[in-house]
């Protein structure tokens, strides 16, 4: 299992801050960084076969390519995100889209989430069926809607005014799932359970441009019932974007990731950790000037990764205190490509402009 880096410093500002890293340096390449996910869990090499470990990488690895193409040409941090989550959604191997788990009535509700480290704007969707996509309905609420959520039958009402491929209940349908189905009823368990793996699938980006994104998603837990919404398409929980500090996107046991506020509390905590005192605070924010376009330029400190990795393995022991399992991902203005998990295993992957590439599967890779 991943180890947690030590406690983090106390003595952290509690003031609202207001800065971003800055921006490369002229005389440095642009440079961008891609970080994905497709679930967490009990996930270990005695568990799987080889052809198993060799097919999850490879999916991992069509994704990942994918989102860093579009960055290594110059794209957004959205399309990025999108294009990673457009190939996982499509995977029945990962519980979001098409290898999405039952609920108990044996349908599929699908929820997803995405966001603009621009300008925070944001779009999610929650409960749908029949939406063969869902992160493109989730990216439809944040452009075409004033609205940052929709659920159930009106976000379907909005999937079809706005020409979104829909499926038949069939096409979600995996046999795999369906037997997890079968043992929560026939054994009377718990979906975490037969839920070793939670599926959910996400991608955080830094484009060239200097801009963040983030985005989620899942099929849920396997027999939920009563509409139940997890942390997914809960923005600050299972998804946030923000360019003043970082872009995280979240898996595992979400009634703790929404308890927690998982993805807000490591963007707050990066953007404090910007500065210790006041005095700092006070001349970052005097530094802060107007761009043309009216937009707020920040000045503040850079961020170290192994800073960065404190305050992500730091938010999850929290959510292990609670009693909840999961991971996140995370990318920085800076470009640092972290992980953070309290479980066994994480399908994961990075890939950055300096020429890193990899994916990985369990604790100890």
């Amino acid at each position: 299992m991943r180890g947690f880096a030590s406690p983090l410093a106390a003595g952290l500002a509690l003031a609202m801050s207001v800065f971003a890293a800055p921006a490369a340096a002229e005389d440095e390449a642009p440079r961008w960084s891609l970080a994905i996910h497709g679930g967490a869990g009990t996930i270990a090499r005695a568990d799987m076969t080889a052809e198993e470990d060799a097919a999850y990488r490879a999916s991992l690895q069509e994704a990942l390519n994918a989102g860093a193409k579009v960055l290594a040409e110059g794209g957004e941090a959205l399309d990025a995100v999108e294009a990673v989550i457009l190939i996982l959604e499509d995977d029945p191997k990962f519980n979001a889209g098409r290898g999405a788990v039952f609920t108990w009535e044996g349908g599929h509700e699908l929820d997803a989430s995405i966001m603009d480290g621009r300008n925070r704007d944001a779009g999610a969707v929650a409960g749908v069926s029949g939406i063969r996509n869902p992160i493109l309905l989730a990216r439809k609420v944040m452009t075409d809607s004033p609205h940052v959520m929709l659920a159930g039958e009106g976000a379907e009402v909005f999937a079809a005014e706005h020409d979104l491929e829909r499926v038949p209940n069939e096409w979600f349908d995996t046999d795999f799932r369906r037997e997890a189905l079968e043992r929560v009823k026939a054994e009377k368990l718990s979906a975490l359970d037969v839920d070793a793996k939670f599926g959910t699938v996400g991608a955080v980006a830094l484009d060239t441009h200097g801009n963040l994104a983030a985005g989620t998603s899942t099929g849920g837990m396997t027999g939920k019932r009563w509409n139940r919404i997890g942390d997914s398409p809960v923005i600050g929980a299972g998804t946030y974007a923000d360019n003043r500090s970082c872009a995280v996107s979240a898996t595992g046991w979400g009634e703790y990731f929404i308890r927690v506020g998982v993805a807000h509390e490591i963007c707050t905590r990066l953007r404090l950790a910007q500065t210790h005192d006041q005095d700092t605070l006070v001349a970052a924010m005097e530094r802060t000037v107007e761009a043309d376009d009216g937009e707020l330029v920040y000045n503040a400190g850079r961020i170290a990764a192994n800073e960065a990795q404190e305050i992500g393995d730091a938010v999850m022991r929290d959510v292990k205190t609670l009693g909840g399992d999961g991971g996140i991902i995370l990318v920085t203005p800076e470009g640092h490509a972290l992980y953070s998990f309290n479980t066994e295993g994480m399908y994961r992957g990075r890939a950055t402009s300096e020429g890193a590439s990899e994916v990985a599967i369990y604790g100890d890779e």
